[in-house]
């Protein structure tokens, strides 16, 4: 299995779930490839079986300006045949906690892809679970193909 890594991160959060589940993927045998936002482009996900969106939620439920333009051209993709999932922290004192994850969610299966494994919603005041709730994620990603 091929799988492309996106994720945007301000305060590095994203980043190390983006590694951590990358890191158990490549353990487990797959290709992972993991790009930030900034460095990707929509069309690059046509080259992989799976793809993962790694994003944390700015301001009260938005996506993040790093994630503006890529979300842009997703919507003229065609995701069909494509297995995908997201993960992103959040903080759980906003009324829309970690809300990018199912915004990405939604834009994925508007475009025909397959949320094979449901989001993972890390609340930032809580990164102890970090780890495990990677692992566990992880493991569903690999048991879903």
């Amino acid at each position: 299995m091929d799988t492309i890594i996106i994720y945007t991160s301000m305060a590095g959060t994203t980043e190390l779930m983006a590694e951590m589940i990358g890191g158990k993927l490549t353990e487990a045998g797959e290709r992972v490839v993991i790009k930030d936002a900034l460095e990707a482009y929509a069309h690059d996900l046509q080259s992989y079986d799976r793809v993962l969106i790694g994003s944390y939620t700015w301001g009260d439920g938005d996506l993040p300006d790093e994630m503006v333009d890529f979300y842009e051209e997703l919507s003229k993709l065609d995701l069909n045949g494509k297995q995908a999932a997201v993960f992103g922290p959040g903080d759980s004192t906003y009324p829309h906690f970690a809300r990018a994850v199912d915004i990405w969610e939604e834009a994925i299966q508007a475009q025909g892809g397959e949320i094979v494994v449901e989001g993972l919603k890390i609340d930032r005041w809580y990164t102890e679970e970090l780890e495990a709730a990677c692992a566990i994620f992880s493991e569903k990603l690999i048991q879903s193909h």
